[in-house]
């Protein structure tokens, strides 16, 4: 035989064990068969809440059992071919064999990476928001660049993108824009994306040519739509603004003439939605978030993270990115926590941010045990 898999499928299998103690198989296992008789009750649906939750743990618990045993019965044909290729001393599916342990190697590393969403927020739905900062007209369409980049991560991910509200810039872009995604693990990936985010490159909206600066911050918290009436707020400290929605954010913003932003006197945090079809859902879609925001308050305040805080007030310029995305003297997106970069700006820009966010999970887990040590 020219080349040799045995050492390759051994540390698979080893990989497999990881990944079913890791994944908790045998308690997913053993709590599918309660979710299962849960879930088929027909007055489930008269506390559509609980429904959705319980819908929601099951989906979960389905898909790691089964992609644990997808990756368990690929591993077992490619252990199989080997044996029948060794046995037979058959060099013609040597190719098929690579193949299948680079597919294998790929799909684990996922998996591995997933069991790093461990937190307790991190299988959420998130409420992110942009907001542009130093820059004029540069960091207005910044900010839309970077909508447009998450809207296009989503998509790659299947998760679902919905634009809550925009206000458009004076020239171009936009000031600022609220949008949700969701789907498993989405404010858990999205926390990477906490920060102010920098951009350099020669102005579009400079006459003369001249490179700028731009920078435009990124706030995500998880969404607890289910949580929302526990939160008490009380609503002599909301401001309550209703107003036409500019219809900006293309396809995903509906044109309505009743958008409503609230806003938190105490704490200053504000949100608005103007994607629903009445002011009546707008407000309660607007309230959710308010309540998701302040959520994360309290968790990050008990947390001892004020710095970081998604209302807390930071100056948006120089020397506080945590990324920068460098168009122009030449091409490099770098994040500065993680050290990771790449030299393909315009497929991280098209929503090719997966690496970046890798990258977090694994150094915010160094960061982790390192506390811990």
């Amino acid at each position: 035989m020219n080349e040799d898999f045995s050492d390759d499928l051994a540390e698979l299998h080893r990989r497999l064990e990881q990944s079913e103690q890791y994944l908790g198989i045998a308690g997913l296992r053993a709590r599918r068969p309660a979710l299962e008789a849960e879930a088929a009750r027909p007055e489930l649906w008269d506390d559509p809440e609980r429904a959705r939750s319980i819908s929601q743990e099951l989906a979960a618990v389905n898909d790691d059992i089964e992609r644990f045993e997808r990756l368990g019965a690929r591993l077992e044909d490619t252990d199989t071919l080997w044996q029948l290729a060794t046995e037979l001393d058959d060099d013609s599916v040597l190719a098929e064999i690579a193949e299948a342990v680079a597919s294998l190697r790929a799909d684990f590393d996922a998996l591995e990476l997933r069991s790093l969403l461990a937190g307790t927020y991190d299988e959420r739905d998130a409420v992110c928001s942009i907001q542009s900062g130093e820059g004029g007209t540069d960091s207005q369409d910044w900010a839309s660049m970077l909508l447009r980049m998450y809207g296009r991560w989503a998509e790659r991910r299947g998760f679902s993108f919905e634009v809550e509200s925009v206000t458009e810039g004076k020239e171009a872009g936009i000031t600022s824009a609220e949008f949700s995604v969701k789907g498993r693990h989405a404010y858990g990936l999205l926390r990477s994306e906490h920060g102010i985010h920098r951009l350099v490159r020669i102005s579009p909206f400079n006459k003369e040519g001249k490179r700028q600066t731009a920078f435009a911050s990124v706030k995500v918290v998880p969404f607890f739509p289910e949580m929302a009436k526990e939160v008490q707020i009380d609503e002599t400290e909301l401001r309550i603004d209703t107003y036409r929605s500019s219809g900006a954010g293309g396809q995903h913003v509906n044109v309505t003439d009743s958008a409503v932003r609230i806003t938190h006197l105490p704490t200053g945090l504000v949100t608005s939605s103007q994607a629903q079809r009445s002011q009546h859902q707008n407000r309660e879609r607007a309230m959710q978030m308010l309540a998701a925001k302040l959520l994360d308050l309290e968790r990050r305040k008990r947390e001892d993270e004020v710095a970081e805080i998604a209302g807390a007030a930071q100056r948006m310029g120089f020397g506080s990115q945590i990324r920068s995305y460098v168009l122009y003297p030449y091409q490099m997106v770098k994040d500065l926590r993680t050290e990771h970069s790449t030299s393909n700006p315009e497929a991280v820009l098209d929503g090719d941010i997966d690496d970046f966010v890798a990258a977090y999970l694994r150094w915010r887990r160094a960061q982790e045990v390192s506390a811990g040590s």
